[in-house]
């Protein structure tokens, strides 16, 4: 990434808003958490973003399928414990359908995170996504964070498979 880009982005967040839109990634559907406030707070005060919260991981997926088999390209936002409500959506519909959700986790239960159920699924999130055949990769770094997103978008819509992004406390700098 060019330098002038990298000093762009003064936060993760802005990295991220950069490449959903360099992308064209419109739809933001979430579920609440505090790690993720930064980026929610940009992406609601964009106009370029249609955002809105999902009661359930697995509504949000949804959601964001339907839109992309309609052609509009969107991302679920959740945490790690979120996460582990998705094997059975993933693998039926994402997976066997090749439809490109692409998903961002704020990564929980690492790095003085001591909730037990986090850390639980944490240790077991990366297997999961492994086993489905998700292309997945963790962002630590802010010199690296539009590299990452702005490629596994790409991979993702043109592979047509799904994706995530986990956002570790090494970059974002939060663990609760």
């Amino acid at each position: 990434m060019p330098a002038a880009a990298a000093n762009a982005d003064a936060t993760w967040h802005e990295a991220v808003i950069r490449a959903l839109k360099d992308n064209d990634v419109k739809l933001i559907v979430y579920v609440p958490d505090n790690v993720l406030k930064p980026l929610l707070s940009a992406i609601h005060a964009d106009d370029f973003f249609t955002a809105f919260t999902a009661a359930r991981e697995e509504e949000a997926i949804g959601i964001v399928c339907g839109a992309a088999m309609a052609g509009l390209r969107g991302m679920v936002l959740m945490q790690t414990s979120g996460f582990a409500t998705l094997a059975n959506v993933l693998a039926s519909l994402c997976v066997a359908a090749q439809i490109p959700a692409l998903m961002m986790v704020s990564e929980r239960g690492t790095l003085g995170d001591f909730q037990v159920g986090q850390a639980i699924v944490c240790l077991t999130m990366r297997p999961i996504l492994h086993t489905l055949g998700i292309e997945h990769h963790t962002m630590t770094r802010l010199d690296e964070a539009h590299f990452i997103v702005d490629r596994t978008i790409k991979q993702a819509y043109l592979t047509q498979a799904p994706a995530a992004l986990i956002l570790s406390p090494l970059l974002t700098g939060e663990r609760s």
